[in-house]
């Protein structure tokens, strides 16, 4: 099942996709997709429901039908780093000991198909194709054993980051990556019973048409059942965080010489399964 949610920026209605590539309404069973809607037991209610019975909405998602991220309300956007062997080689980094946990704000999260700025005295915005996990069912300490029984679905991230202000400006990570407009989210949230081997799956990232990132969740280091249950060491995890797992080699800081955005490019990128994001980046007014 994919669910997504539709229409204009900060009026999202919850819809899914039907097996025909139409969007269909389902504001009649759930509010949003968001908390409690992604609870096992309304996840396993709204695959019960026959998508021929709910409303089809006018448009073509991705084009005359605009799609918002994919989850509503999200309280926490995790983020792993050089949780992928061949891109922390890129960056001239050794494997971390334990997985680097870091946060992307919320108010960063947008759709997949919005704008992405760049931010005022930016000179090294970049992005970050990655595997977005949704948690359904909360708890702390979760046993990695049990952990993908957290897990509502699915999804494609784009971590966008500004490496200066990331690594050169006297903090944490999170000062370049939680700029606006630097989590673009979606299109929609596949179920885990739909994306079959998540250890598998082929993910690529292009700027211009030129392809950047071209590689695999295979090559992650630390998988999500371990990522899942690491994380419930330190927090509790509820329903609609999203975990964001880490990116394969290609990012423009790992061009010779690095290569960043500067302003007019487009963006494209997919992971098989999860469906694709386009991005127009533009610089802040």
């Amino acid at each position: 099942m994919k669910l997504l949610r539709y229409g204009p920026a900060g009026a999202e209605k919850p819809g899914l996709l039907d097996n025909d590539g139409q969007v269909r309404d389902l504001s009649g069973h759930v509010a949003d997709i968001a908390g409690a809607a992604l609870l096992p037991d309304s996840i396993d209610r709204l695959r019960a429901l026959d998508p021929a019975t709910l409303p089809v909405v006018d448009g073509t998602p991705q084009q005359d039908l605009r799609l918002g991220p994919c989850v509503g309300q999200v309280g926490k956007f995790i983020c792993i780093g050089l949780n992928y062997a061949d891109h922390a080689a890129e960056a001239g980094m050794d494997i971390p000991p334990e997985p680097v946990i870091f946060g992307k704000w919320t108010s960063a999260i947008t759709g997949p198909d919005d704008d992405v700025e760049i931010p005022r005295g930016s000179e090294k915005t970049d992005w970050e194709v990655e595997l977005g996990v949704v948690i359904g069912k909360g708890g702390r300490y979760i046993d990695e054993a049990d952990a993908l029984s957290h897990v509502a679905g699915f999804c494609v991230v784009n971590d966008v980051s500004e490496r200066d202000f990331q690594l050169n400006r006297a903090g944490t990570w999170d000062k370049g990556k939680g700029n606006d407009t630097f989590g673009p989210t979606g299109p929609w949230l596949v179920t885990p019973d739909e994306v079959g081997d998540y250890d598998a799956l082929p993910m690529w990232l292009e700027v211009d048409g030129h392809r950047y990132q071209d590689g695999s969740t295979a090559t992650m280091v630390y998988k999500v059942p371990h990522l899942i249950a690491y994380c419930s060491q330190f927090m509790s995890l509820q329903p609609g965080d999203i975990i964001s797992t880490g990116t394969p080699p290609g990012v423009g800081m790992g061009q010779e010489p690095p290569v960043y955005l500067k302003g007019g490019e487009v963006m494209r990128l997919g992971i098989k399964g999860l469906g694709v994001q386009t991005q127009n980046v533009r610089r802040a007014n």
